[in-house]
């Protein structure tokens, strides 16, 4: 089930990051870890509003994951991007729920300039997107 998570996870990242095919793979009940809220955001609403303003803001023609760890349920998968000239280095670590959906979703970022952009470009898409 993990690896067919990975590859739909896979085909939303590299298919434009369609909305419908994010909310399908979300659980009701999903819980988001961001980098720079102390928080965790729970409910699809929310972490919708998160992994699509993520996708617009750091989904951008360098983004790629350099490396993929998959134990059952669970997957880390490690990325690289640039954003504004900043090179970002970042962490998604997925669990899946057993009807094959997304049920906690956590991204870490380095290096602290790196954060410090992510914050910056992710404060302003989620303001626009809520206008």
């Amino acid at each position: 089930m993990s690896r067919d998570g990975l590859a739909r996870w896979h085909a939303y990242m590299e298919g434009g990051s369609d909305p419908a095919i994010l909310s399908d793979l979300l659980a009701d009940d999903a819980v988001f870890h961001s980098p720079v809220v102390h928080t965790p955001q729970v409910g699809k609403p929310i972490v919708m509003a998160y992994l699509v303003a993520a996708s617009h803001v750091l989904g951008n023609d360098r983004f790629h994951y350099v490396r993929e760890l998959v134990d059952g349920n669970e997957m880390m998968l490690e990325f690289v991007t640039e954003l504004d000239g900043i090179a970002i280095n970042g962490v998604d670590i997925i669990s899946w729920n057993s009807q094959g959906k997304i049920s906690d979703f956590k991204v870490m970022v380095r290096p602290l300039k790196a954060i410090n952009k992510v914050w910056e470009m992710m404060a302003a898409q989620l303001a626009a997107a809520k206008a």
